[in-house]
């Protein structure tokens, strides 16, 4: 089964988008938007929007199950290039969406990055 992520994005509305602050653009290397975050503590931030539920990331642009991007795509954090078509994780937020689980993908396939 062939999955696109962006006719998915249930897991930029579910989950809180969390990861180490060096990872904004605000520090040597950083790429994610620094204004596009909140803090959570004082080595942790979050994307806006997903530290509220329900949860829907601000770069999140479409509906969910339909027609989705990411705004931020190429900047994206570790957190959600660690989010895999199919695995447990994107079958969580697919379920609190009404979404069919990605079920048997050949491995080359479940590699893909959402």
């Amino acid at each position: 089964m062939s999955h696109d992520c962006q006719s998915c994005g249930a897991c930029c509305a579910h989950f809180r988008v969390s990861f180490y602050w060096g990872e904004t653009d605000t520090a040597p290397g950083g790429t994610v938007p620094a204004k596009l975050t909140i803090p959570i503590h004082s080595t942790y931030v979050a994307m806006r929007g997903t530290d509220r539920h329900p949860s829907h990331c601000i770069a999140l642009a479409g509906k969910v199950g339909e027609q989705v991007s990411c705004g931020i795509y190429t900047q994206r954090s570790s957190s959600c290039k660690e989010v895999m078509a199919g695995d447990e994780q994107c079958n969580k937020a697919r379920r609190a969406y009404n979404l069919g689980p990605i079920i048997n993908q050949p491995q080359e396939e479940a590699e893909i990055p959402c």
